[in-house]
């Protein structure tokens, strides 16, 4: 039996849980796909042949699965708990360059890798997909192609970075259409997703989620000082998922809920 939910979906990404309780030790073919894949294991392990050539997977071996590749999938001892990306091939590009070579398709999972991974499912849960789940996409997708790809994007220097950070705090404070989201704003800014990202935490300090955040807040602050009567409302216009979304975020900023902030400004 497979069963598959969604944790976090773009255009250029998804993110899924696939629980697979088959037992079979026999070989089943898969259709080639058009997607980037990355496969870890969170319990149990399976068996993948591509090219002929098998793998055994589990907790400290996952799989890069590339588009047009025939794979085949077994399930010897009882099934499998997994993270399932699927990345565009062009989102693919822009983490891992224009023409990436793999040195392997099977990928160690080291602790750091464990944990980025780990970061990635707990950013899935903050229902902020533009900005949280994509940089735990980010980080954890160029973790990968340290370890599988020969070929990487090139770094930058220290003048571009301050540049390119500065625009996109120029965005985010003029509140432009396409800082709703981080692969818009890169879009908007001429560079890739992990530039962006990278350049940014390079040159502030912190993430791009928690810059954005703290500007929202900073916002929030200033309506509930005006006397905004509605949460729903608050989180809405300053493009929360809900207002359940707002009360974490502005809780993790100043250590107070927006209700407790209302009394205290007063």
């Amino acid at each position: 039996m497979l069963s598959f939910a969604g944790l976090a979906t773009r255009p250029e990404f998804s993110v899924g849980a696939v629980d697979c309780l088959d037992d079979h030790r026999g070989w089943s073919a898969e259709q080639p796909r058009e997607d980037v894949r990355l496969v870890l294991v969170r319990r149990g392990g399976f068996r993948r042949r591509v090219r002929g050539v098998c793998s055994d997977l589990d907790r400290t071996v996952g799989y890069v699965g590339m588009p047009g590749e025939e794979e085949h999938f077994a399930h010897p001892t009882g099934g499998d708990w997994c993270t399932s990306i699927s990345l565009t091939p062009a989102f693919w590009r822009t983490l891992a360059g224009d023409a990436p070579q793999l040195d392997r398709s099977t990928l160690y999972v080291d602790g750091p890798l464990d944990l980025a991974h780990r970061r990635l499912l707990a950013a899935t849960r903050a229902a902020d997909t533009g900005y949280a789940a994509t940089e735990g996409l980010i980080g954890l997708v160029s973790a990968v192609v340290r370890h599988v790809v020969a070929t990487t994007v090139p770094d930058s220097d220290q003048t571009r970075d301050r540049a390119l950070t500065a625009q996109a705090r120029a965005a985010i404070g003029d509140e432009h259409p396409a800082a709703a989201g981080l692969i818009p704003l890169a879009a908007l800014l001429g560079v890739s997703p992990y530039r962006l990202s990278r350049a940014f935490t390079r040159e502030l300090g912190v993430s791009l989620t928690k810059y954005r955040n703290r500007v929202r807040v900073a916002r929030a602050l200033d309506r509930l000082e005006a006397g905004e009567p509605s949460l729903a409302a608050l989180a809405a216009d300053l493009g929360f998922a809900d207002q359940a979304h707002l009360c974490r975020t502005v809780r993790a900023h100043l250590g107070h809920t927006p209700a407790a902030l209302r009394r205290l400004l007063a």
